[in-house]
């Protein structure tokens, strides 16, 4: 063990005292059992395969998501597993799938084009010829000059997006300083507790502003689409300057509820392809293009699902009460949403292997959520604790335990956030004191937001992510074409299922449930 890694034990036996970490009751043998089959029998690979590659693109409703959703249900029930279903959550909305694409500028040359048409978008009805026109419209005013111009056009906005040189890795792991200075953070002040309703409209408001650059871009964005509709025009193209050497971010294009109406066909593109259309609209020189995109909806069902199932608990005293591990399901279309969440819907799935196949009777209840919505607002999981731990069902909060959380990408666990839960720090340390050389060690009293284990943790339950090397998931991979099976790395989820397994074990043994914010 090298210095830092010294000087981080220290710092953790400082936050959590000795005394506490003294009397968790770990499993030895047991934590090597799941090392010896999480590290060297994995399954997970193959899991992110079927996920990824067979499935494709998961969009909520989405014929990529019922694939990858009746897959994990049919795995888990042939490993033993109990009680999988593919359970409705709520209402979402429609599913939507590309069924073709193709862009390529005719004149003044001929240029295939790489473009991503955002979700819940609609189609051209077969191939179109088209002509650029840039619009410079900067509030709805200064719209009105294009009225009447529309009809047959691409749209391109003229907008500053400069392509900016990386002279720095995409990929990288935590430093043992980062990780000190986790180690070492204080609580924070006391405040209101964040929801899931919070975050989704968070979530919503974010993604307006990406799509829009802010609350009165957006609104004169509407604007022009709805007036592009009417025209008659076919499409708009649209970047940023994250979209550069070959990777394109594409995610929502409006709304996307049963009653809603197909939105315009906005395409996503390369800064390197915006800007040299946009030069040339500039200099006056007419910009021809075929265009072709077939889009489907699916509206039949309207309905949210999650799949759920559970290795059942053996204590009379206990068994009723749940421990639940999760990530979502559901990803953008651009890539197969490999980081984004097949890893952590694969280490998931490979912890309930590990665990059957070494034969685990827990003494709690240990369940599985593969989540629909995330992309959404954490849709699938509020809808789940919502319909499970509230209302009627709330008694059933009483015999929850804790929730655990993957959804930072491929890279393997350094630790776990506790969420402000100080009461679990000395626990989730010992929990972890088996898998110090495996690069876990880290637990910091902070919060982190974004994903599942907010909807847990916004109704008073225990829920927690942990902390995950961020490789390139922000720089590369997130929400993007590149999200893709090549970016998973096996031997960083290999560690993540084993030490999911290991706290998914550990909290089912221990006499007591997980200690509860304020409470313990």
């Amino acid at each position: 063990m090298n210095k830092q890694l010294i000087k981080l034990g220290c710092l953790v036996a400082l936050a959590f005292p000795v005394a506490s970490l003294a009397q968790e009751n770990v499993d030895q043998a047991m934590m090597q059992k799941i090392r010896q089959e999480g590290l060297q029998h994995s399954k997970v690979m193959d899991i992110a395969f079927n996920l990824t590659d067979k499935s494709g693109s998961r969009l909520t409703n989405s014929a990529g998501f019922s694939r990858a959703a009746n897959y994990a249900k049919e795995t888990l029930t042939n490993w033993g597993v109990q009680k999988a279903v593919i359970e409705p959550w709520g209402e979402f909305g429609k599913g939507w799938e590309l069924e073709k694409m193709y862009l390529a500028v005719t004149a003044p040359y001929y240029k295939p084009l790489m473009a991503w048409p955002k979700t819940w978008t609609a189609g051209t009805k077969g191939l179109k010829k088209a002509t650029l026109l840039l619009v410079d419209a900067k509030d709805s005013a200064a719209l009105e000059a294009f009225r009447g111009q529309l009809k047959g056009k691409i749209i391109i906005l003229d907008q500053q997006n400069m392509y900016k040189h990386s002279f720095t890795a995409d990929a990288k792991r935590y430093t043992d300083e980062e990780l000190a200075t986790m180690a070492a953070a204080k609580p924070a002040a006391p405040r209101g507790a964040a929801t899931p309703t919070d975050t989704a409209a968070q979530r919503r408001m974010r993604d307006a502003m990406r799509a829009g650059g802010g609350g009165g871009a957006a609104r004169v964005l509407n604007l022009l689409k709805a007036m592009a509709m009417q025209e008659g025009a076919h499409a708009m193209i649209s970047t940023s300057t994250r979209n550069h050497d070959g990777t394109i971010f594409a995610q929502g294009g409006g709304a996307y509820k049963g009653a809603d109406p197909a939105n315009f066909l906005d395409m996503a593109v390369g800064v390197e392809d915006y800007n040299t259309l946009l030069r040339l609209a500039k200099s006056g020189t007419p910009v021809n293009f075929d265009l072709d995109v077939k889009s489907s909806f699916q509206d039949k069902d309207l309905q949210g699902y999650n799949v759920i199932a559970e290795i059942e608990g053996t204590d009379p005293l206990l068994k009723d009460e749940v421990v639940m591990i999760g990530a979502h399901l559901d990803s953008w279309q651009a890539g197969t949403g490999a980081t984004d969440n097949a890893a952590g819907s694969a280490v998931m799935m490979e912890a309930m292997r590990i665990l059957k196949a070494i034969g685990v009777n827990p003494r709690r209840t240990i369940r599985i959520g593969l989540w629909s919505g995330e992309e959404q607002g954490l849709l699938g999981s509020r809808g789940y604790v919502k319909k499970t731990f509230t209302g009627d069902q709330a008694a059933a909060a009483d015999k929850f335990s804790g929730y655990f959380n993957i959804d930072n990408g491929t890279g393997k666990i350094r630790g776990i956030y506790l969420q402000g839960n100080e009461a679990c720090g000395p626990i989730f340390s010992s929990w972890l004191a088996p898998f110090k050389d495996l690069g876990a060690s880290t637990v910091t009293v902070s919060t982190t937001g974004g994903t599942d284990h907010q909807s847990f943790d916004g109704i008073g339950l225990p829920g927690f992510q942990f902390i995950q090397d961020p490789i390139e998931y922000n720089s590369r991979t997130h929400h993007s074409n590149m999200d893709v099976y090549d970016h998973l790395i096996e031997d960083d989820l290999k560690q993540i299922a084993t030490i999911v397994a290991a706290f998914a074990y550990n909290t089912a043994q221990r006499d007591a449930k997980l200690p509860r914010k304020g409470k313990n």
